[in-house]
């Protein structure tokens, strides 16, 4: 069939391999220092990995060749990266289908919500090496965050003040790190509608346990009573953490 699928210039090519990374359907692969489309059936044609390519040695040409595979996208993934690789592969076809087909919290495309692929550019492999970032989901204010998503599965939930993460130095390694994020400010914003949607995610979803990030100032305190609220009026026995983070920036 005639359809539209990545070519790759390899005089233009330079090995980097940012597109191989880009490419979340495992089409592309690094043989001998140049980029390869090794799999056309696992091309979707729609070029999410050209923006990755410092060259340009990458475009979309319209021509012969075998139809996307979606199926045998998904059980090759599976097998050579797990269901992460799934949900990856399959977020990024989301991008792509008619807006109206899209479930946006809030009709903001930044509301969309992804799992957050923490394979770095090699350009910028150095910096993220230094700042280290740990967030893996998005989005994280709890109004906006979805009833269901992959990152839900067997997650340690982290629930926190928004305050604690410019406060406590380090909050990406302490606290980020493996976690799945919800973010909010109990004094500022709608605390009843906080507690019914995080007690309807605990419900929903294979939580294994709950963290709660919470500042020394009094109306923090709410976040930590709705947070058991929601666990208790979700049905299941979820252990919650707590930890008070003061205003100098130490854990109390």
């Amino acid at each position: 069939m005639k359809r539209k699928i990545i070519t790759i210039d390899e005089a233009l090519c330079d090995g980097c391999g940012n597109c191989v990374s880009g490419c979340s359907e495992g089409a592309l692969q690094l043989i001998d220092g140049k980029a390869k489309l090794v799999k056309e059936d696992f091309c979707d044609g729609f070029g999410d990995c050209i923006g990755e390519c410092p060259t340009g040695a990458l475009k979309i040409e319209e021509k012969e060749s075998k139809p996307f595979d979606i199926e045998a996208t998904k059980e090759y993934l599976l097998k050579t990266g797990g269901k992460e690789a799934v949900c990856r592969m399959e977020e990024a076809q989301k991008k792509h289908e008619p807006h109206e087909h899209k479930a946006l919290p809030c009709g903001c495309p930044g509301s969309l919500a992804r799992t957050i692929d923490r394979v770095a550019p090699a350009a910028t492999l150095c910096s993220i090496a230094k700042e280290n970032p740990r967030l893996g989901n998005w989005p994280v204010q709890i109004h906006l965050l979805p009833l269901k998503a992959p990152y839900y599965q067997g997650a340690d939930l982290l629930v926190a003040a928004d305050c604690c993460a410019y406060a406590y130095d380090g909050f990406h390694n302490k606290f980020i790190k493996g976690r799945t994020v919800a973010i909010g400010c109990p004094k500022l914003d709608n605390a009843g509608a906080y507690k019914e949607k995080l007690a309807a995610i605990l419900k929903d979803n294979d939580i294994k346990a709950v963290s709660i990030a919470y500042m020394e100032v009094p109306c923090c305190a709410g976040l930590v009573k709705l947070v058991e609220e929601a666990v208790n009026e979700s049905g299941k026995h979820i252990p919650v953490e707590k930890t008070k983070i003061g205003i100098k920036g130490w854990i109390i």
